[in-house]
């Protein structure tokens, strides 16, 4: 179920990229020091010569913030290609790019972080047609980033990572695959080297941003359904079932309009922090009939009530 009235007025903005103040995906973890870090995609959402169609989506780089207490944050600039793979870079990117980065997830496997981003040639002007790739990167710090390579994962229309090792020894890649409809699909590893694809993982309508994790003796799914997240249900993080009907999504309305977009969770101490990413309060159309391109990071607390997954 998603808050009532009084629980989403108590939505505040907590980050707005101020760069191109397009905050989106954000994925949060937290180091050995206690330092809350925020990665996402600095989508170019005030850039007034962007491009055409959608280019003003693509030509993202990933933008860095951090944090004391996960409230207040401090950006301290992009991901920026070096000749290892990314580093940190302070201050904003370059104004002219060669290359889109979406969507990081960020893991850490128990000696270091692991970061699986999605990349796409060049800056697209519309969706179909150019082909996606998820590439893993390996960093002793999150700030200097290590390119693995590509992930061989049976398409190359794919985003949206999401990592994590299940009750059976296995670590699972959930992703968003749009040569299949746009659905979850899955694949299994039990080194995090290679991967087997096991198929669709949840189908159904069409979603994106999976984010899996366990919570309350239940593993969880929540996916961008593009009007709130859907939820499912598992015993084992394999076999997953659609918590409510259908229709039945969380976060479907937001303070500001609109509602949650692709998100990600974060554990500190007892607490399951949901961070995701909403149009910003004051996002102005840059078209007729367009919504406001600006975004902000919102978060709410998860808790499972009765098998329930519920936001606080």
């Amino acid at each position: 179920m998603s808050p009532g009235p009084v629980e989403a007025e108590r939505l505040p903005e907590l980050f707005r990229d101020p760069v191109y103040d397009g905050a989106t995906d954000p994925r949060v973890v937290i180091d050995d020091d206690g330092r809350w870090w925020m990665l996402y995609t600095q989508r170019r959402a005030n850039l007034e010569d962007a491009g055409p169609g959608v280019a003003w989506v693509h030509g993202s780089r990933i933008g860095v913030a951090v944090s004391d207490d996960g409230v207040a944050w401090q950006y301290e600039g992009t991901l920026e290609p070096s000749v290892s793979g990314l580093i940190l870079t302070d201050g904003p990117p370059p104004v002219s790019v060669d290359r889109t980065h979406w969507a990081p997830e960020v893991v850490h496997d128990g000696q270091r972080w692991r970061m699986y981003l999605t990349e796409i040639d060049g800056i697209p002007d519309r969706w179909p047609g150019h082909a996606r790739t998820i590439v893993e990167y390996v960093s002793d710090d999150l700030r200097a980033w290590t390119r693995i390579g590509p992930l061989a994962l049976g398409s190359d229309r794919v985003i949206d990572a999401a990592v994590a090792r299940t009750p059976d020894g296995l670590w699972r890649l959930w992703c968003k695959d749009e040569a299949r409809d746009s659905v979850t699909v899955v694949a299994s590893s039990p080194d995090l080297r290679a991967w087997r694809i096991d198929g669709v993982a949840v189908g159904g309508r069409p979603h994106e941003g999976p984010d899996v994790f366990e919570l309350g003796g239940f593993w969880w799914m929540i996916v961008d359904e593009w009007r709130g997240m859907g939820v499912h249900r598992s015993g084992d993080g394999i076999h997953w079932m659609r918590q409510g009907g259908v229709d039945a999504v969380i976060l479907d309305a937001l303070p500001a309009g609109g509602h949650g977009h692709h998100g990600a969770h974060v554990r500190a101490g007892e607490d399951v922090w949901f961070y995701f990413f909403g149009r910003a309060a004051d996002a102005e159309p840059h078209a007729p009939g367009e919504d406001g391109r600006a975004s902000a990071v919102h978060r709410v607390r998860l808790d499972v009530v009765d098998g329930v997954l519920m936001t606080r």
